[in-house]
């Protein structure tokens, strides 16, 4: 493709010659020498948006004072909160965020054709990938068809989605697709699609060297910072605009150094490393920031090791955890397949420019902390926030007061032990602590024998995710603790649904090649699939009569798993509690089954003579991985692996689509719906309006997610969601779930706050989406905001601190604003959703001066109205709220509007990003 740069009126524009091929690029020394600042003290990351600015300074969105502004960035002590006008080179999605983007792309396609314009206007300018990886679900495990069956049945419940998806591919110019059963998205980005450094013609013909830079529809974008790629994750709305040819608006970031010294332990891996990471960085407070890791312990830190750091920043919170360009990238580049010419380029550009890693590196930060990494421990995190670290030493301390809490100060049933009666016999009972109805065992019969369950027992150990999966360290490392349990006799307990969803198939190629996916085989590990799996909450139906015990008795289930995400009612709607461990960590949980044992310090089992084994028997050395590592994991593999990644398999190539500029939309489909959101829209913006007598939909408290807003997993028949679907003749069995019908607003209007563990503070004591209607009864969500607009009355929603983290999930704004709410108002709020309730109209508000839901005793029962908006709005404007409760009395608040630049202001007066860009098409 064709890239659009500047005018470079400061003459920054230079020559770069590698390997007797020459590529203009743009200097930051020579913008420097034009006088525009001091740059050579910036961090990595900065350097890389600097470029993108000196690359696109045009003086209109971008102007030479936003340049200087990084050199007074440096002065200020790393802070001069500028708005800037960014442009990421290309953009990621998977299937779960792309579905949607693509429908509003087909749906702006008619929009602009309704204004008098061209269909053809609405492309993208920017190179998207799309990589199929969410959809798949773990019906079948533990045995060889499953991957098989698993494949089959994801076809089955998703064609109509595939054959959306492939219409896309032939409609939309620089759109590509992924099929299904490639892997990840953010580790085919990694292994594949990254370059670190990249190179296109301009509309001179003239090639420009730049660097890789993205943004992404999925949160773990920043998995490919481990890369010195920098991109971060963004919701479909700002994603489609961003590949549309719209700047990102964001203020220039302040940027924390996270120094590492020292090295890994013996007996530790990637994954205690990030977990601690993340509670360090959490307990800083990095909302909006950038991360850049620095310090020379990075020597010890292979570049797989820092993917999965990079991975985890939305967990901690950051906009990215950028790692700069040293040897190691270099050298991950050339194990990944990279060709020569540009591995050559990125060491030479990287040089020229100012982001190598020099021996003592440290820039100017805006503020830093450090962690000695001799220091970090075995560890796991949980039971329902990434940040929640425990030294695996207390895990099962842990695990016990977590009980406590749940059921008032009882005990947890850790003293009730699993004993057999001979092969396959019932167990004994136990005497459980507890007060009587105090339900704490369930016992289940199946084809396997008798076994008693209970708070605590494991019932999904699963090895998935991007963040771990990418990693062989950790993989290798599960391999071999398998082979060891194998050898010694110790197989997973009965109860605990065991799978293993690789990355990419490149993870299946060395796991092969060591001969080790025979051990995880062996012990249930088998392969169901190359996809998101349990991590996003496809972790499929567990055993009838398991989860009937669970549901019966009112067990506090758990579930270990390699993922970054285990918020509640996320993995499974009959797990509670889930933990993040790490690969090797889950294969020794499952061998145990159950949380309430001391696996650092108790026997797992016996082997075949008898003896008790504990996890250090079964641990592999530092030295066993790395030598498997270096012996199997090649770039043969890599390139053999992606040498047809946009084929697919016999499958995808057999689903049929048409050719037509505008999408068919299928009446009948209830997966794939024309949206709502440009129908009857005028030709030109209006202007924000007060938000008058508005009711409350919900409160809700601190650290609500986008998975609590909109979730992503399975639902049942009596939601809002099934009763729609059961209306329309589907059956139970093909509901899916949420994320896979994202293409079909009825069915995600109803999904909205609609999690089973979401707790709205109008209603005492009551889990799941309800809240007061109009005439103050309880009813779901989603009815009650139908009521309301029924009457014409706005919503507010008010909730707590770190509102909206986790996924990058632009439905849960989208559902937001189609239920009718006008604005949230919240304590503190976690960056993408912010950006995405501004980007579909609805505006955030922040409390201030020590208000809050709790400190003003509100009950849900009051009206707000909220003036100061319709006129000369100025960014980040302190407005008055007026609140009125039942009685008629009435108090008067201050409100910080959290619409952080003129920009966003212009999107909220369009009613949302897409009208933004669809008016400015049309006009074009």
């Amino acid at each position: 493709m064709t890239i659009t740069v500047g005018q470079d009126s400061s003459n920054t524009r230079k020559t770069l010659n590698v390997g007797g091929s020459s590529f203009a690029y743009y200097s930051i020394a020579a913008a420097e020498a034009a006088g525009l600042g001091s740059f050579g003290n910036l961090p990595a990351v900065l350097k890389v948006v600097l470029e993108n600015l000196l690359r696109f300074e045009d003086g209109i969105t971008v102007s030479q004072d936003d340049i200087r502004a990084f050199s007074e960035w440096g002065a200020n002590g790393g802070r001069n909160p500028r708005e800037i006008a960014y442009r990421p080179a290309r953009v990621l999605m998977q299937d779960f965020t792309g579905v949607p983007a693509v429908v509003d792309l087909a749906a702006m396609r008619d929009g602009i054709v309704a204004l008098g314009g061209d269909a053809q206007k609405i492309n993208p300018l920017n190179p998207v990938d799309l990589v199929i990886d969410h959809s798949v679900m773990i019906d079948e495990f533990g045995n060889p068809r499953a991957f098989q069956m698993n494949v089959d049945r994801e076809y089955e419940r998703n064609l109509e989605r595939y054959t959306f998806l492939k219409w896309g591919q032939k409609a939309f110019n620089n759109f590509r697709v992924v099929p299904p059963g490639t892997g990840i998205c953010h580790q085919v980005n990694l292994e594949y699609l990254s370059r670190t450094v990249w190179s296109d013609t301009d509309q001179n013909g003239e090639m420009v060297a730049y660097p890789d830079t993205l943004v992404g529809t999925d949160s773990h974008t920043t998995m490919v910072n481990g890369a010195a790629v920098l991109g971060w994750g963004v919701g479909g709305i700002e994603a489609e605009a961003a590949m549309l040819g719209q700047p990102i608006s964001m203020l220039i970031p302040e940027v924390i150094g996270f120094k590492l010294t020292g090295k890994m332990v013996e007996g530790t891996t990637a994954t205690d490393l990030v977990l601690r990471v993340v509670q360090m960085l959490r307990e800083k407070g990095v909302v909006g920031k950038f991360v850049e890791f620095y310090g020379d312990g990075l020597d010890t830190v292979p570049l797989a090791d820092r993917a999965t750091i990079g991975n985890m920043a939305p967990e901690y919170g950051a906009t990215c955890g950028f790692f700069p360009i040293d040897d190691e990238t270099l050298r991950y580049l050339t194990q990944t397949g990279r060709d020569e010419e540009t591995i050559a380029l990125v060491e030479a550009y990287a040089k020229e420019n100012g982001m190598w890693r020099n021996p003592g590196y440290a820039p100017v930060y805006t503020d830093t902390l450090e962690l000695d990494m001799g220091t970090v421990v075995p560890a796991i995190s949980g039971p329902k926030r990434p940040q929640d670290h425990i030294a695996l030493t207390s895990a099962a301390t842990a695990f016990g007061d977590y009980v406590k809490g749940v059921r008032n100060g009882q005990d947890a049933s850790a003293s009730a032990e699993i004993r057999w009666e001979g092969e396959g016999g019932q167990p004994e009972p136990q005497d459980i602590p507890g007060d009587e109805g105090h339900h704490q065992r369930g016992y289940v019969q199946t084809d396997d024998g008798h076994y008693q369950l209970h708070d605590g027992s494991i019932v999904i150990a699963s090895i998935t995710s991007c963040t771990n999966t990418s990693n062989p360290y950790v993989m290798i490392g599960a391999g071999l603790v398998a082979r060891k349990a194998r050898a010694l006799g110790l197989t997973r307990k009965p109860w605990v649904k065991t799978s293993l969803a690789p990355g990419s198939q490149v993870v299946s190629a060395y796991l092969e090649a060591a001969n080790l996916q025979e051990d995880l085989d062996a012990i249930g590990f088998n392969l169901v699939g190359y996809g998101c799996t349990t991590c996003i909450g496809n972790s499929g139906p567990l055993e009838p009569e398991i989860s009937k015990a669970i549901n019966d008795y009112d067990l506090i289930a758990t579930s270990v798993l390699s993922g970054n995400r285990n918020f509640e009612g996320r993995i499974s709607p009959d797990v509670r509690a889930n933990y993040l461990a790490s690969p090797p960590l889950v294969v020794a949980y499952a061998l145990v089954g159950d949380m309430n044992v001391d696996i650092a310090t108790a026997s797992l089992g016996k082997d075949k003579d008898g003896n008790d084994v504990y996890l250090k028997d079964i641990w592999p050395s530092a030295a066993e991985i790395s030598e498997l590592v270096e012996k199997t994991v090649t770039r043969e593999a890599f390139q053999s692996k992606y040498a047809d990644v946009f084929k697919g398999d016999e499958k995808w190539q057999a689903v049929k689509t048409t050719d037509s500029q505008t999408y068919d939309w299928p009446a009948s489909s209830t997966y794939i719906q024309n949206p709502p959101y440009f129908r009857d829209m005028p030709a030109e913006a209006g202007t924000i309006s007060d938000v008058k007598d508005a009711r409350v939909l919900a409160i809700l408290g601190d650290m609500v997610t986008t998975d609590h807003i909109s979730p992503a997993g399975s639902f049942k028949e009596t939601t809002p969601a099934g009763q729609y679907l059961t209306q329309r003749q589907v059956p139970v069995r093909e509901f899916n779930s949420y994320g896979s019908r994202r293409g079909n607003h009825e069915v995600m209007m109803r999904g909205t706050f609609a999690n089973i563990r979401i707790r709205n503070e109008m209603l005492d004591g009551v889990e799941g989406g309800y809240t007061k209607g109009p005439d103050g009864s309880q009813k779901a969500i989603f009815d009650a905001a139908q009521a309301y607009q029924e009457q014409g009355t706005p919503l507010v929603i008010v909730a707590g601190e770190q509102y909206g983290a986790g996924s990058s999930r632009d439905w849960a704004a989208k559902g937001t604003a189609l239920l009718g709410v006008k604005a949230v108002i919240a304590e503190s709020y976690e960056r993408i959703h912010r950006s995405n309730l501004v980007g579909m109209g609805v505006i955030p508000f922040e409390f201030t001066g020590g208000d809050n839901r709790k400190s003003l005793g509100l009950t849900g029962d009051e009206t707000f109205s909220i003036t100061g908006l319709e006129g000369d709005l100025k960014p980040g404007a302190m407005v008055p709220c007026t609140i009125t409760s039942p009685d008629g009395t009435t108090r008067e608040i201050q409100l910080k509007c959290r619409i952080d630049t003129v920009v966003e202001k212009e999107y909220v007066e369009n009613g949302g990003v897409l009208h933004y860009v669809l008016r400015d098409l049309a006009r074009a």
